[in-house]
């Protein structure tokens, strides 16, 4: 039993969830794939699967063995690539995590790009707004706006978001256009967003020269996802604050209305975070280049 192909087969069963679809994606007979988690079993005496007539689960031990199996065929790949001219041709599995509207508005219209340019690669691409374990959930590289918190990552800055005020025109028309940040603590309604990982609800901020001015103010809707918070913003439940690339094209067409326009916010650094060890992949290195030359393009994502 060759190892690297037994481990190659677990893995794709716990990602397929059934050996019929691992033996379709490695263009194997289902016997064969069968086998070899039988002879990989017994080659490491535990069991790995919990297999049904309709599905097929992973034990406690299968889920430590897929975690560590996946990082090291990951990096084998790696290691392949780095030795037969994968510098010019970067081939392999890429698994990207990126914020929501981040990947609904700037990644995906652009990724066919990528994908041409770079045809050996696949592209698994994590959406979400919660932060990711790079390291526990074998993600290759993430793009974040915000402060870094973990220093043990490699982080390359690709631009920054600025933001834009914004409110519905029909709640402007209800409750009036606010004059100064102060009014908000008054006689009008926010949009909050919170943090997934603490629920702790963002303050808006203002500055104007040299006045900074921050409002924990009372919300009726509070959300934690980009796409979300800019839906309750257009439905009118209030005044919020949002990345201005993805307002931008709601304020052209009238669905939304800048509010306090001579007030800003400071803008949020934007990096690709990669873990130390995936700094010299080359198919990581394609994307992050293709992303930095992305962000440094549009108009609304000025790189400083």
């Amino acid at each position: 039993m060759d190892p690297i192909h037994a481990m190659r087969a677990f893995v794709r069963v716990v990602e397929a969830g059934n050996f019929t679809r691992a033996a379709d994606s490695l263009d194997l007979p289902k016997g064969t794939v069968t086998k070899q988690i039988q002879a990989l079993e017994e080659r490491v005496q535990v069991k790995l699967l919990n297999r049904t007539t309709r599905r097929v689960t992973v034990t406690p031990d299968g889920a430590a063995y897929y975690e560590r199996a996946a990082r090291l065929l990951n990096d084998f790949d790696d290691l392949e690539s780095s030795m037969t001219n994968a510098q010019a041709s970067p081939k392999g599995r890429l698994r990207v995590d990126v914020g929501s509207s981040t990947a609904k508005m700037i990644i995906i219209p652009a990724l066919q790009g990528f994908c041409d340019q770079y045809p050996d690669i696949q592209v698994d691409l994590g959406v979400t707004d919660r932060p990711v374990d790079l390291i526990g959930e074998n993600v290759d590289c993430v793009i974040r706006a915000g402060d870094l918190s973990d220093q043990s990552l490699v982080a390359r800055r690709i631009g920054t978001m600025p933001f834009t005020t914004v409110a519905s025109p029909a709640y402007i028309q209800r409750y009036g256009m606010p004059q100064h940040p102060g009014d908000l603590e008054k006689r009008h309604h926010v949009v909050g967003f919170f943090a997934s990982n603490s629920r702790r609800n963002y303050p808006h901020e203002f500055i104007k020269g040299d006045e900074r001015i921050e409002l924990s103010v009372t919300y009726r809707v509070s959300v934690n996802e980009s796409n979300a918070h800019l839906a309750s913003v257009l439905a009118g439940f209030g005044i919020s604050q949002c990345v201005t690339f993805q307002a931008a094209p709601h304020i052209e067409r009238g669905e939304l209305v800048e509010v306090l326009p001579d007030w800003t916010r400071d803008p949020l650094p934007v990096h690709v975070v990669y873990p130390p060890n995936r700094h010299l992949s080359p198919k990581v290195r394609a994307f992050v280049d293709w992303a930095a030359e992305l962000f440094a393009k549009h108009p609304h994502l000025q790189r400083l």
